[in-house]
Formats: structure tokens, sequence, C-alpha cells
């Protein structure tokens, strides 16, 4: 049994100590928002933030939440930018999309675009081109108090 939180939940998990966060979160909870793009930590589609720090959860076995706090995109609820994502046409096919927004959350208010680059630096996109990814985050970080 795994004691963590999720989303502001508290959750006691039976899966096995070595599965997958990524299949946990996916199969066991129901948390859909999170994606698996690679499955090899190269792509970043799947990343959650544990205890504020921004994972592959593709990479962590499940027995590594123990104690901790998740967050998901599921978790975030209107967070500027994820409004800002469809306003300004950040996402297209939608696969880096959760995984893109919960890595600029370590971004704050005022980032270059510089600093935008180097945190989504680990998150690969197949569609945009990346432009529209940014201009997004610009956005919704404009938006933060």
């Amino acid at each position: 049994m795994i004691r963590c939180t999720i989303n502001a939940t508290s959750r006691l998990l039976d899966v096995p100590a070595m599965r997958r966060l990524l299949d946990v979160l996916r199969e066991d909870c129901g948390l859909t928002g999170t994606k698996e793009g690679c499955g090899e930590g190269e792509c970043g589609a799947c990343t959650v933030l544990i205890d504020g720090t921004p994972v592959n959860s593709c990479l962590v076995p499940v027995a590594h939440i123990e104690g901790a706090e998740v967050l998901t995109i599921e978790g975030l609820h209107g967070h500027p930018l994820q409004d800002a994502f469809v306003v300004h046409g950040g996402a297209q096919c939608g696969i880096c999309t959760p995984g893109m927004i919960m890595a600029a959350l370590e971004l704050e208010r005022g980032s270059s675009l510089d600093e935008i680059q180097t945190t989504l630096a680990g998150n690969l996109c197949r569609c945009t081109g990346y432009s529209s990814i940014y201009h997004s985050v610009k956005a919704g970080l404009d938006r933060l108090p």
C-alpha cells in the first residue's frame, strides 16, 4: 500500500511498488490527462509534479511517491496557463500539452523567452513548431498574480 496525495486528495494505492507512476495515474486513478508519448523519459508528455518538482512519470516507480504530493494536469482547475494554451493555440494534437503546462509551472510572471525555452527543453512537440507554445506560456505567465 502506498499512501500519497494526488491533486490534493489523500490516496491509498494498492498497486505493485515498481509499477510506473504514469500507469497508476491513468489506469488506477482515472487521471488520463497525463499522456504517454515515448515511455522512455525523452518527450516530457507525462510530466507531473512530485512535491513541486517536475518529473517524467513514465520513469518513476510508484513506490517513490510514498508520502508525497503529486499534481497532475487535472489538479490545476483552470490555471492561466491552461486558458492561454486554448486562447493562443498552444495545442494541436494535445499529446504534449499537459506535460508542457506542468513543466511551465515552475516559471514566474515576467519570465523571458530564453527562460521559457530552457524550462521546456525536455518537452517535445511534433505539431506546432513551438512558437505558439512559447507564446501561450508567456501569455499565461502574464496572467499570474
